[in-house]
């Protein structure tokens, strides 16, 4: 169930006010022993929060619950940064937060009212229980209650309907977010070009007074409608200078026009980053009775002297520089292979995989405690990313908001990565350059638990004379796990769905030719553990795959290597390639992939020889 927001806290005799928590919103499907831990939008987080699965485990009922999953900082409050580095810094405790009570020992409990469920929930979760938690209410004062959350520094409040009914994945106004915004006021210094149908610019980049100096503070693009787009840039026109008003490069997602820095505005905004950035800035009003004189910035936090403890190392790259944290810290127990080693690997391939990764979103897929430990995907660059990182903002519709995604062009960013716990490397498909036409298609052929490297050998080989056939060039990789990708060079001719639809039709004509061990059954109960997936769906907007010359968090720090068809033949294991033996290989070979980036196929062409 989801919430409408609404910006005036108010008590109601019907209503129920709860703490906003800020961290992630949660499903626990809870059968004793068995729990399935997932987002609204479906994602897993079971390997993520292996705490909070233990915790609901022990709660010995078979329920569903819904709440929030947060990371507590030193003052008690859930804070949404923290969350985002659990893993690398957790030294805070982590909570699952539980409002609400969907199913109970086999009983649906959404027709029941808020009230009966929350009283059931109560009784359901065990007060000794540290991490999984019950998120109590008042009832009648929200104002009240509003105005203690803002003093303590909360995020906000959730009124509910106290006889409210749960309806699933429906915003209706029964359940209300009240957040706190703080504000400030800040300067203009620019603003970038607009986007898609909007008029004027797109963002207005900002900057505050520290000590005399003017530092960048973010950039905002909401809070406008069309009159103030229009009022907004008849002010700025008469301002437009060619330098940018600020002594450091500024990064921003669009051209930026530069604009003398004498306009004031204010925002609001929900925190200041810790390298001094506003988070979630919206522009409130103009400031005309204020002058670069006025500015007040003793509420900014100024970024932090980044401090460098014995076990982490420096690595330059010219004048930029990454502390790479905990450098000696083993990533493979057994092998003894570390984090350095991790970063000395990438650092040494560096020009061979920087061409596949250059100008794609990366996913990022870490292990910061090794890959003994849980991982975890996260997407968006976070607050924290330095100011040098290229980012590219990316609306998800499976997330139904902008992600902003890391772009690994250089060296540096891929250093910054490995800092992050990526021992695998993640691109998209597609290019920023025009993110929904691949520049080729995937077929990646996945075993299953009792299947052998030479079925895969002969699946890889079955694909490519279905290929050649078709008059289609392929190139294959290992996986660095128990598979093997084939690749096929599209250079943006096509869209997702075109590729995907013809991946799909190569599978079937492989799959009648080996029917005994591949399948197209996505299902891995329905398939079974001897069947070879032959998955076309990697190709889909958004999908990610482990980059060619990738390490994967694998026993023996196999490496994703490209083959000459030649090699793919019976003796071929992925253990072959290793983080010790890589380099040796790519530098003997280092254009056997570039094909991948060449001339794309004709798709048409392709069908007809097919269809002969």
């Amino acid at each position: 169930m989801l919430a409408k927001e609404t910006d005036t806290p108010f008590s109601g005799k019907d209503w129920i006010y709860e703490i906003k928590w800020d961290g992630y919103r949660a499903i626990a499907e809870v059968e004793k022993s068995d729990v399935k831990l997932y987002s609204r939008n479906g994602n897993t987080f079971n390997a993520s929060y292996p705490i909070v699965i233990d915790a609901l485990k022990k709660l010995n009922v078979n329920a569903t619950l819904d709440g929030e999953i947060v990371v507590m900082n030193k003052k008690g409050i859930s804070d949404f940064q923290l969350l985002q580095y659990y893993g690398t810094e957790n030294n805070f405790p982590l909570e699952y937060r539980v409002f609400d009570l969907l199913e109970l020992n086999g009983t649906d409990t959404c027709d029941l009212p808020l009230l009966d469920r929350k009283k059931l929930l109560r009784e359901v979760l065990n007060k000794k229980n540290s991490v999984v938690k019950y998120s109590d209410h008042i009832t009648e004062n929200g104002i009240g209650f509003f105005n203690a959350t803002l003093k303590s520094g909360l995020e906000g409040i959730m009124a509910k309907k106290a006889d409210s009914l749960y309806s699933p994945g429906v915003r209706i106004g029964e359940w209300l977010k009240i957040k706190h915004h703080k504000s400030e006021d800040v300067i203009v210094c620019g603003f970038t070009e607009p986007r898609g149908g909007r008029k004027y610019f797109g963002a207005l980049i900002l900057g505050i007074m520290k000590t005399g100096k003017l530092i960048y503070a973010g950039h905002t693009g909401s809070g406008f409608d069309t009159d103030k787009l229009k009022e907004a840039n008849k002010k700025l026109k008469p301002l437009i200078q060619k330098k940018s008003p600020f002594e450091e490069k500024i990064k921003t997602h669009q051209p930026a026009t530069w604009v003398k820095p004498i306009l004031v505005c204010e925002i609001k905004y929900k925190e200041w980053t810790k390298d001094g950035r506003l988070r979630h800035p919206i522009f409130l009003r103009w400031r005309d009775d204020k002058n670069i004189k006025d500015m007040k910035t003793d509420t900014v936090t100024s970024k932090k002297k980044e401090t460098v403890k014995p076990t982490d190392k420096i690595i330059p790259f010219g004048k930029i520089k990454v502390k790479v944290s905990n450098f000696n810290k083993i990533f493979w127990p057994e092998e003894k292979i570390t984090k350095g080693d991790v970063v000395e690997y990438y650092s040494s391939i560096s020009k061979y995989i920087l061409p596949f990764l250059k100008d794609r979103p990366e996913s990022l897929k870490r292990n910061p405690n090794g890959i003994k430990e849980f991982g975890f995907y996260h997407k968006d660059a976070g607050m924290d990313a330095p100011s040098w990182v290229k980012t590219k903002n990316v609306f998800s519709e499976s997330a139904n908001k902008n992600i902003d995604y890391i772009i690994c062009n250089d060296a540096p960013t891929l250093t910054y990565l490995n800092n992050l716990g990526c021992i695998e490397i993640n691109p998209w498909h597609s290019t920023i350059h025009d993110l929904d036409k691949p520049d080729y298609l995937i077929i990646d052929i996945d075993p299953s638990e009792k299947n052998t490297f030479e079925q895969v050998i002969e699946t890889a080989n079955v694909l490519n004379d279905i290929l050649k056939i078709a008059g289609a060039e392929s190139y294959c990789k290992t996986s660095g796990a128990t598979g093997m990708h084939i690749y096929i060079p599209m250079q943006k001719k096509y869209t997702y769905n075109q590729l995907k639809d013809f991946a799909h039709l190569i599978c079937i004509m492989a799959q009648e030719q080996l029917p005994k061990f591949t399948s197209l059954e996505r299902n891995l109960k329905k398939r079974g553990n001897k069947m070879i997936y032959l998955d076309h769906l990697q190709n889909r907007r958004g999908q990610t795959i482990s980059s060619v010359y990738s390490l994967r968090p694998k026993e023996g720090a196999t490496v994703s290597m490209p083959l000459k068809w030649k090699e793919v033949k019976p003796g071929l294991a992925p253990q072959d390639f290793t983080i010790r033996n890589a380099l040796k290989r790519i530098e003997k070979n280092p254009e056997l992939f570039s094909g991948v980036l060449g001339k794309g196929i004709d798709l048409k062409k392709c069908l007809k020889m097919l269809d002969k």
